[in-house]
């Protein structure tokens, strides 16, 4: 097993002069993460790390008041290569020796794989997933980070039905999430009046040569596309799908951003047609603009990086969860803190909430969302259309 500890020097320095290690140990609280740091998702992962560390660093700046007493964060940062296996020894080696109380994870096969145990183990999920399964098991100690993808599914149907067909060819990663996501909007999409021509997954997080697999799909000539997983596969999806002569529209899963996909492309060219969630840049959300400038002054290493939900919500979620220990006054009884989040995000300021967080509810933050769409070459920002019930 690969494994990447981050943080443990940053740590060190916070601790210099403590003076022993039972001091050590109280004043410390340790949070980890298992997420994919090397693979074909590797970005993904890394952004979310990225996030983590970010609000770690800033959060420890005036520490976590509880009881009286002042504690900073350790991250732990362990790479499971995007494989649920991995993703539960990781989290038994994170609580058995780091002590964690509170593992983030950035999948839902890892997800999953933590909920066999977390309950008995006593400690919290922070899922980055945005599976309405991850909370459909029941399990009281799981926070999904992300809104419920569903959300999406009026909007993108109606949008590409009417520019492009109702024939959609499905080949998404083949992730537990792209099977679950691709699963939810094929039948979306056919409760819509549409038809689904041709359903193959592939194996974003382990190829870069996508040119069989789309060619089977395509052979099948639908008119829209549904692809997406981590966004450097998902770029390669699309332009060898535009090489294979498809014309039609593409629908994005919400993991794959468009900004990261532009770097892999040059531009939005190969993507004109394409509907997916918003990414962080200022030409669409300009409403981050002072969030962003702030950030990349705290953390200049973001130089370089596409701004996604990936970084920020995680980042957020990193202060929000400061903020629900000091409402509950405990850094372990997981219960009270849980219950404090709703609490925590209302108490977030607005600098450090730049996808307008709004809530906790049914064990998920909720946020303000909306889609954007790639029209000649650029991304135009559009309000969802609401499900008619």
């Amino acid at each position: 097993m690969i494994r990447k500890y981050v943080g443990a020097t940053y740590v060190a320095s916070v601790l210099m002069g403590v003076g022993s290690t039972a001091a050590m140990a109280q004043e410390v609280i340790n949070i980890g993460f298992s997420g994919p740091l090397s693979g074909g998702a590797a970005l993904y992962g890394k952004n979310v790390l990225f996030g983590l560390e970010s609000g770690v660093k800033d959060v420890n700046k005036e520490g976590i008041k509880i009881d009286g007493k002042t504690y900073t964060l350790n991250l732990v940062g362990l790479d499971d290569k995007y494989a649920p296996s991995e993703t539960a020894v990781n989290g038994r080696r994170l609580v058995q020796e780091n002590k964690a109380n509170f593992i983030f994870v950035p999948h839902s096969g890892g997800t999953f794989a933590l909920q066999t145990f977390n309950t008995r183990s006593n400690f919290l999920i922070l899922s980055f997933s945005s599976l309405n399964a991850v909370l459909e098991k029941k399990n009281p100690l799981t926070v999904r980070i992300p809104e419920a993808y569903e959300r999406y599914f009026p909007t993108y149907i109606k949008f590409q039905m009417e520019k492009y067909g109702k024939k959609l060819g499905i080949a998404t990663t083949n992730s537990d999430y792209g099977r679950t996501f691709s699963k939810d909007f094929e039948a979306a999409w056919k409760n819509a009046g549409g038809e689904v021509v041709a359903n193959n997954l592939m194996a974003y997080n382990t190829s870069a040569d996508f040119y069989s697999g789309m060619g089977r799909v395509l052979a099948e000539k639908p008119d829209v596309l549904l692809i997406g997983g981590p966004s450097e596969p998902t770029a390669l999806v699309a332009k060898q799908a535009r090489e294979l002569g498809f014309k039609g529209g593409f629908i994005l899963t919400d993991q794959a951003k468009f900004n990261e996909m532009e770097r892999v492309l040059g531009d939005y060219s190969i993507l004109n047609g394409s509907v997916g969630v918003v990414p962080l840049i200022p030409e669409v959300r300009p409403e981050s603009i002072p969030f962003m400038e702030e950030f990349a002054k705290n953390h200049p290493s973001v130089q370089g990086k596409a701004f996604s939900s990936d970084i920020t919500l995680n980042y957020a979620m990193v202060r929000i969860l400061a903020i629900a220990m000091e409402l509950a006054n405990s850094k372990d009884d997981l219960k009270a803190i849980m219950d404090k989040l709703d609490e925590a995000v209302k108490k977030l300021p607005p600098q450090y909430n730049p996808i307008q967080i709004t809530g906790f509810k049914n064990g998920s933050l909720i946020y303000n969302s909306s889609v954007v769409l790639v029209e000649d070459g650029k991304l135009v920002r559009h309000a969802l259309v609401e499900e008619k019930k």
